[in-house]
């Protein structure tokens, strides 16, 4: 990769680390949304993997609700590791102009059920035995085939009413396990070149970088404007990408 090559994709670390070092969220799907803008669909899931997995870690396994969130969200976990495997083999053999195109639609869903503040409807410990590996399986699908973990994932968090410390853990063990898995299904199909994996583990300090940036600006910002300001960025940039794609 050449400079010229590497410069909008350690910009888009940057902006990607800083939104989620001062919303708490998005490192992947912003990353992801820039990134398709210059890259095709597979190399920037490529390029993702490693920044990802290594800002999640941290919100993942440190903290006390680790284990009451692992017993509570083992089916769904379990579910989107299969998923995502299943979905980077739908990514190999699909069109990834198309599949940038349903990223587009999936940021476009997200940022409107954000932004509407319409409450997601809690389905109840008896559903929840059930709602939650279909869902998980659906949210897998969906990262691998276009390696956004945010829905339906994330809303159906927010439907369990969680605590926070707990759905924080639990949101970043399901980036980590879908993530993994779908490391695991692209470089099984060949989608992981070396030179791409090198990239990506470049791209872990800018976005380290970009988070401590945000963190220290989220101190004197209110979180809950800015959340929706970074949602109304990501649904115009996914209706670009759907256009792009569908028109």
């Amino acid at each position: 990769m050449t400079l010229i090559d590497a410069l909008p994709v350690i910009g888009a670390f940057l902006l990607a680390g800083f939104v989620k070092g001062l919303a708490g969220f998005g490192l992947p799907t912003v990353t992801l949304g820039l990134l398709v803008l210059v890259r095709p669909l597979p190399d920037a899931m490529a390029l993702m993997l490693v920044p990802a997995l290594a800002t999640n870690l941290w919100q993942g396994f440190v903290g006390p609700a680790l284990v009451p969130a692992l017993r509570r969200l083992w089916p769904f976990l379990l579910a989107a590791g299969l998923g995502a495997l299943a979905g980077t083999g739908i990514l190999a053999r699909s069109d990834a102009v198309m599949l940038s195109g349903l990223l587009g639609l999936l940021l476009v869903a997200s940022a409107a059920l954000s932004l509407s503040g319409w409450p997601v409807p809690q389905p109840g410990p008896e559903r929840e035995r059930w709602v939650s590996p279909l869902v998980g399986l659906a949210s897998g699908l969906v990262t691998g085939m276009t390696g956004s973990f945010l829905m339906p994932a994330a809303p159906y968090l927010v439907a369990l009413r969680l605590p926070p410390q707990q759905f924080i853990q639990g949101f970043g063990l399901g980036v980590i396990v879908a993530t993994g898995a779908l490391a695991i299904g692209l470089a099984g199909g060949g989608l992981l070149p070396p030179e791409i994996g090198l990239a990506s583990l470049a791209g872990v300090v800018p976005a380290f970088l970009g988070m401590a940036l945000g963190q220290r600006l989220r101190r004197g910002m209110p979180e809950a404007r800015f959340r929706k300001v970074v949602q109304a960025a990501l649904g115009l940039l996914g209706l670009y990408l759907a256009l792009r794609a569908f028109t």
